[in-house]
C-alpha cells in the first residue's frame, strides 16, 4: 500500500482501480447492492464528458437536420418490451420489474428502463406520418438499470448514466451513414483526441451484437492490465423495430414504407476507462481536455511570509482564470484552483492534487516571488520547470497541450505493445494467459467457434475491423476450417 493508501497496480490491479475511485472521491458504494453514488468530483468529469459530447452530437446530423435532445419515461410497460422478440430475449435476464404501485398490484408490470428503444419507438410511430417528418434525430441523456450479478464502480453497476441516440430514416443508406458518422466523427474523435485513448473500431460478431440489430459497430480500447473495454457502440437496427412498432411513413409517391432506424450510446463507463488507461500508483491522471480542474496554484510560505506569497498566488490564479487555460475548459467552473488551506502542509497538498489527477501544479514560494518566477509541475511526468512570471500563462497552456499529446502517444504505444498475432488456439491462449492484449487470430466467423475459444480462454472476438487482415487460407483457430479474417480476441470487462 502506498502512502496515499493506493494498492500498487502490479500487486493487484482490481484493488488499485477501486482505491483510486474511492480515494480520489470519484464515487462510493451506495446502500443498494451494485449501485454507486457518483461524488461531485466524479460527476464533474461526467459533466465534462457530457458537455463535449452533447456539443458534438448537436453539431452533427444527416439529411439536412441536426440531432436534438429529448427525454422519455423511466418506466416501460411489459407489453412494449416484448414486441421485438430478439430484443426482449437479450435483455430479460437484466430487467428490473415494478409490480406494485400506490400499495396495489399493477395491472401490467413496468420494466425500469434497460434501454429505450421500445418506449421511444412507440412514440415514433405516433409522430412519423410522412417522408417530411424524416429523418427524426433524437438524443437522450438518462439513467439505465440492468440487474448485473457482478458489479464494479463505473464499469458495471445496476444503475448507470448514459447517452443514447435514436434515429429514423427514409432509406437504409441514410441510416448507415448516420451509424458510421456517429461511430467515427463523434465517438472515435472524442475518445482518441479528448480522452486520449486509442481504439480499435469494427463491427461486432453475431454473438456479441446488440439484441435486435442488423449490425453493431464498436470502439474497443485496451486497459493497462491487458483487458479490453468497450467504449461505445453504434447500431444499424434495420427495420426490425419499425415492423414491431409499426413505424411507417408515406413516401413521396404516396406508398407506406417502414422506416430504417439506428441507435448509439456511451455511458459513465468512460470514466472507468480514463482511470484504467492513464492513471498510476500516485492516483488519477486526467487528460487536460477533460479535467474539471486543469491547474492548481499552491503557495508555500512560513507565517511571516504568508501575505506576500499569498498575494502573488492570487495574482497568478486570477491571470490563469482569465487566460486560455480556463477559456479552453468551458465545461468547468473551477478550471483553475488556488489552494490556500492553512491546515495542510504543501507536501500534503501536492499529494492530494496528484491523487485527483490535476494536470498542472503551480508552486510559488518566497524565493520564487523574489526571483520573479514560479515552478510548473506536470502530473504525468513529474517534470518541474522554472517559468518567468510574465511567461506563466503561455507556459501552462503549452504544458497542457504537451501533456494531452503525451498521454495519447503513450496510450498508442501501449496499445501497440499489447497487440499480438497467433495462428493456433494454443498460441492464443498462451498470450492471453500472459500479458494479454488484443491477439489477432484467424477465425471462420462461426459463432460456435467463437464460443469454443471463449470457453477455453475466456476471450471473445472484440470486433471485425473494416480493414480486417486476409488469412491467406489459414485455418480457423477453433475448428480448423478455412478462416475468413484475422480478428482481435481479448479478455474484456
Amino acid at each position: 500500500m502506498s502512502e496515499r493508501g493506493i494498492t500498487p497496480m502490479k500487486k493487484n490491479y482490481a484493488e488499485w482501480y477501486t482505491d483510486i475511485v474511492l480515494k480520489a472521491e470519484l464515487a462510493d458504494y451506495a446502500p443498494v447492492r451494485g449501485c454507486m453514488v457518483i461524488r461531485p468530483y466524479g460527476f464533474a468529469i461526467w459533466e465534462a464528458v457530457k458537455a463535449e459530447l452533447d456539443r458534438r452530437i448537436k453539431a452533427t446530423g444527416v439529411g439536412g437536420k441536426k440531432h436534438r435532445n429529448a427525454y422519455f419515461p423511466l418506466l416501460i410497460p411489459q407489453s412494449l418490451l416484448t414486441k421485438e422478440e430478439e430484443h426482449v430475449e437479450g435483455f430479460s435476464p437484466e430487467c428490473a420489474v415494478v409490480t406494485h404501485g400506490g400499495g396495489k398490484a399493477l395491472e401490467e408490470p413496468l420494466n425500469i428502463r434497460p434501454t429505450s428503444e421500445t418506449i421511444m419507438y412507440k412514440m415514433y410511430a405516433k409522430w412519423i406520418q410522412s417522408w417530411r417528418d424524416l429523418p427524426l434525430l433524437i438524443n437522450q441523456w438518462a439513467n439505465i438499470v440492468r440487474w448485473e450479478l457482478r458489479t464494479r464502480l463505473f464499469l458495471r453497476t445496476l444503475e448507470f448514466l448514459w447517452q443514447e441516440g435514436h434515429t429514423a430514416h427514409a432509406t437504409h443508406e441514410e441510416a448507415q451513414e448516420e451509424v458510421l458518422m456517429i461511430l467515427n466523427d463523434v465517438y472515435r474523435d472524442f475518445v482518441e483526441n479528448v480522452l486520449a485513448i486509442p481504439v480499435v473500431v469494427g463491427r461486432k460478431s453475431e454473438g456479441q451484437k446488440f439484441p435486435g440489430a442488423l449490425t453493431t459497430y464498436t470502439l474497443e480500447a485496451m486497459m493497462q492490465d491487458g483487458r479490453a473495454l468497450q467504449m461505445g457502440t453504434s447500431h444499424d437496427l434495420g427495420q426490425n423495430f419499425a415492423k414491431a412498432f409499426d413505424v411507417r411513413f408515406q413516401d413521396e409517391n404516396g406508398d407506406l414504407q417502414y422506416v430504417w432506424q439506428t441507435s448509439w450510446g456511451v455511458s459513465t463507463r468512460l470514466i472507468g476507462a480514463l482511470i484504467m488507461a492513464h492513471s498510476d500508483d500516485k492516483g488519477l491522471v486526467l487528460p487536460p481536455r477533460i479535467a474539471p480542474t486543469r491547474c492548481v496554484v499552491v503557495p508555500i510560505y512560513r507565517t511571516d511570509q504568508r501575505e506576500a506569497v499569498t498575494a502573488e498566488a492570487r495574482a497568478i490564479e486570477s491571470e490563469l482564470a482569465g487566460s486560455a487555460v480556463a477559456r479552453d475548459a468551458a465545461h468547468s467552473e473551477q478550471a483553475v484552483v488556488l489552494d490556500e488551506r492553512d491546515q495542510y502542509k504543501p507536501g500534503w497538498k501536492f499529494a492530494e492534487w496528484e491523487l485527483r489527477g490535476v494536470p498542472i501544479r503551480i508552486e510559488i514560494g518566497p524565493k520564487d516571488v523574489a526571483a520573479g518566477k514560479a515552478v510548473l509541475v506536470r502530473r504525468d511526468t513529474g517534470e518541474r520547470i522554472d517559468v518567468p512570471r510574465p511567461n506563466l500563462c503561455g507556459a501552462v497552456t503549452e504544458a497542457l497541450s504537451a501533456m494531452q499529446e503525451a498521454l495519447r502517444r503513450r496510450a498508442e504505444a501501449f496499445l501497440r505493445s499489447r497487440t499480438h498475432r497467433a495462428d493456433t488456439l494454443e498460441e492464443l491462449a498462451e498470450i492471453l494467459d500472459g500479458e494479454g492484449g488484443f491477439v489477432h487470430a484467424p477465425w471462420c466467423g462461426a459463432r460456435d467457434c467463437e464460443d469454443a475459444v471463449q470457453e477455453k480462454t475466456r476471450a471473445t472476438v472484440r470486433c471485425i475491423p473494416s480493414d480486417a487482415e486476409e488469412t491467406d487460407g489459414l485455418p480457423c483457430v477453433a475448428c480448423g476450417g478455412e478462416a475468413k479474417w484475422r480478428v482481435p480476441f481479448a479478455k474484456a470487462y
